[in-house]
């Protein structure tokens, strides 16, 4: 599902009919978009909805899209120097880049549903999980099991 960027001259729309008192619909017919995103442009902001405010905020947000990159750029250049080995970090809202971290979730899930405390979950529960999850064979490791890898990079 995508985000739809609205313009200046969309969000003066949007003001305008919003101030005549028209259904959120009628103006989401009207530009062509969903109800939902008129709702969402119409409700992000406290108070009453101004185009100009709006525009204001979607900029302000949109600025610091990316910051945290140099602190990545910044704590990566510093760890490859103490630690002498490279290191890769996945960017922001790319799970292709993390396929492994996103598989291992998926697995999890099936233990752990979303929203469910982990406060719930016995001790002799988490031992099973944590077990199913290092004896299953990864390509990644050239399908050994994570645990196999730790007891023979142990050994040395």
């Amino acid at each position: 599902m995508g985000t739809t960027i609205l313009s200046f001259e969309d969000r003066v729309v949007i003001e305008t009919l919003h101030h005549e008192k028209h259904s959120l619909q009628y103006i989401a017919d009207y530009l062509g978009l969903s109800k939902t995103t008129i709702f969402n442009e119409v409700h992000r902001l406290a108070g009453e909805y101004h185009a100009v405010k709006a525009q204001t905020d979607h900029e302000v947000k949109l600025s610091h899209r990316g910051r945290k990159t140099i602190l990545t750029t910044n704590l990566k250049r510093l760890i490859e120097e103490q630690a002498g080995v490279p290191l890769y970090f996945a960017h922001a809202y790319s799970p292709h880049e993390r396929g492994s971290n996103e598989n291992r979730n998926r697995v999890l899930r099936r233990f752990i549903p979303k929203g469910q405390p982990i406060d719930e979950i016995t001790d002799d529960e988490l031992i099973q999980i944590n077990w199913y999850l290092n004896s299953r064979p990864l390509k990644c490791l050239n399908w050994r099991t994570p645990i196999e890898i730790f007891l023979r990079n142990l050994r040395y």
